[in-house]
């Protein structure tokens, strides 16, 4: 596992290596952000489910303004540290929210956070897609035309739209699957 692109290019990242918590596999993160683009100046990140925080770090390499980390496991929190830190990336322009997606986002709102690109990963087996999708839709916390991008095994079926989540595209990669979420609130 390590950063694809941009600043920290290279940097080998320390995984958990827990049956529990599944990294995100190169090709997955490399297909994730030639999705949604090479350069994210400017792009306030949302890392739900952080595991080790590949994806967010990933997203700083390549300039992110903000990524807040959302991770509940003590033993990942450290990894995500560490890795910020081989990345030299100490700054304030990274969070880790020690807390439960749901959590998270009830607390995000209330800090006023908003963000243009979020990543959903939960545990495959946990079947935490539908509530956490519903809630980031009434969350608040998303910009207009955000985007969700959801990583699920290849057979779980997803919903066309969770509220204001409008399905729009995906992308089968082996074993797992990114889902591309738009968010469309009408005023």
């Amino acid at each position: 596992m390590r950063v694809i692109s941009g600043t920290a290019r290279g940097t080998r990242l320390v995984s958990l290596g827990s049956a529990n918590i599944r990294p995100t596999l190169d090709r997955v993160k490399e297909s994730f952000f030639n999705q949604v683009g090479p350069g994210l100046q400017g792009v306030a990140f949302l890392d739900l489910f952080a595991g080790s925080g590949s994806m967010g770090i990933e997203a700083l390499s390549r300039g992110a303004e903000i990524v807040v980390f959302v991770e509940p496991d003590l033993k990942a929190q450290n990894i995500i540290m560490q890795n910020l830190e081989k990345c030299k990336m100490t700054g304030e322009n990274q969070i880790l929210l020690k807390s439960t997606a749901l959590m998270g986002l009830k607390t995000l709102k209330e800090q006023g956070q908003n963000f243009d690109l979020v990543f959903v990963d939960p545990p495959f087996a946990d079947d935490l897609y539908e509530p956490t999708l519903l809630k980031l839709s009434s969350s608040g916390i998303l910009r207009q035309d955000a985007v969700v991008v959801v990583e699920h095994f290849h057979k779980t079926v997803l919903q066309e739209n969770y509220d204001k989540l409008k399905f729009y595209k995906d992308r089968r990669l082996g074993d797992s699957c990114l889902s591309f979420f738009s968010f469309e609130d009408s005023l």
